[in-house]
């Protein structure tokens, strides 16, 4: 390859790096609903055609952050059921990272599970979610094996919507409390849901 055509390559990968750092500080600054195509455009000084160069319109912009999101959220729970080889241990991790990962990460977060932004396909954004059921259904089947051998083929769907439930219901609900909403007695809520749900998994 030419000197000319590495270089070429490069300018490309700039520009589309910048388009998506401009694309994501109007999103941390403004929110979801304000981003757009003209709105890049105007902030990077550029006319607009010259973002449809790169990305063929606002939804594959959201497409790409959506993937991010997905696996950073997958990393992180991942790195928490590693920290421990009890499986029960392993769903509290589990969960605490996520809840950490949704506040941490909210814009990421809103636009994953679109709440307050126009939602990703989750077949395009992370093709390989049975990587994100499995994490937490693995663990699920073998609380399940000890104390009710034979049944966890029955119940650990039924159990892993459920504790996708607690989880993603406690974090919308906590995402539009008030401000002044106090974190420590959500996460308590979340804490003892997990505990309560584990506590029927083991019975």
């Amino acid at each position: 390859m030419s000197i000319t055509a590495e270089r070429r390559i490069r300018e490309k990968e700039a520009m589309r790096t910048n388009i998506l750092t401009t694309a994501w500080h109007i999103v941390k600054e403004e929110g979801w609903q304000s981003l757009s195509i003209r709105k890049i455009a105007d902030a990077i000084q550029y006319s607009v055609p010259v973002i449809y160069d790169y990305f063929e319109n606002k939804e594959a912009i959201l497409l790409e952050f959506g993937k991010q999101g997905f696996e950073r959220v997958i990393a992180e729970l991942k790195a928490a059921k590693a920290s421990s080889s009890d499986p029960a241990e392993q769903l509290k991790a589990i969960a605490d990272a996520y809840w950490a990962f949704a506040f941490a990460n909210k814009e990421y977060y809103q636009l994953m599970w679109g709440m307050s932004a126009p939602s990703c396909e989750m077949d395009k954004c992370m093709p390989e979610r049975s990587v994100f059921r499995d994490l937490v259904m693995a663990s699920i089947i073998e609380i399940i094996e000890k104390a009710n051998p034979g049944d966890a083929e029955n119940n650990a769907c039924l159990k892993y919507h459920t504790f996708w439930s607690i989880l993603h219901g406690l974090i919308s609900i906590k995402m539009v409390a008030p401000a002044d909403d106090t974190e420590q007695l959500n996460k308590l809520v979340l804490d003892d849901a997990i505990t309560g749900f584990i506590k029927n998994l083991k019975s």
